[in-house]
């Protein structure tokens, strides 16, 4: 084979591996019978959440597996499977679970979450997780509840020493005219 092949080949192999390892999350797919529209649609709904949706050839992606240390994940990586590498643990297991809902024909295969290899249940849960914003929204109101309530502690109590001191200060008054 030509030095030149096998020198592109393995650019592409330290590629896939260096995503692997720095995604948050990676999930493995295979799209066998997708429509070129239905693929297209996918790729958008991936992208707008900061989703890169790859196709590999399956023998360099399995080497990229070996090399990133997931090597549970080349069982998967047969067939016509596309890869997801996703900023977040849980963008690209939401987007792909909820376009398989509506596309039997999409399959979720596995993954890696933090550099752990996953089941496809586990990415299964995953996707029923909001995403990042969502998780932060609710975060903050977590957070901001204690302060609420104590800020509807201390306007209560405040309110309740206007009402208190009302009737004294006009009595006052009364008394003064």
């Amino acid at each position: 084979m030509n030095q030149a092949i096998i020198d592109s080949k393995k650019a592409v192999v330290s590629e896939i591996a260096q995503k692997m390892k720095e995604a948050d999350s990676t999930v493995v797919v295979e799209y066998r019978g997708l429509s070129v529209a239905e693929v297209t649609q996918l790729r958008r709904d991936l992208r707008a959440e900061g989703v890169e949706f790859k196709v590999y050839k399956n023998s360099l992606a399995q080497r990229a597996a070996e090399e990133a240390g997931a090597s549970e994940l080349v069982k998967d990586l047969v067939g016509p499977n596309a890869i997801a590498f996703g900023p977040d643990a849980v963008a690209p297991a939401r987007v792909l679970a909820k376009f398989a809902k509506t596309h039997d024909k999409l399959v979720l295969k596995s993954g890696i979450v933090e550099g752990k290899v996953v089941s496809v249940d586990t990415i299964k849960e995953l996707s029923s997780l909001p995403n990042r914003e969502g998780m932060l929204s609710m975060l903050l109101s977590c957070l901001q509840s204690p302060v609420r309530g104590f800020a509807c502690a201390v306007k209560a109590v405040a309110e309740s020493k206007e009402e208190g001191a009302a009737p004294a200060a006009e009595a006052t008054e009364e008394a003064a005219a």
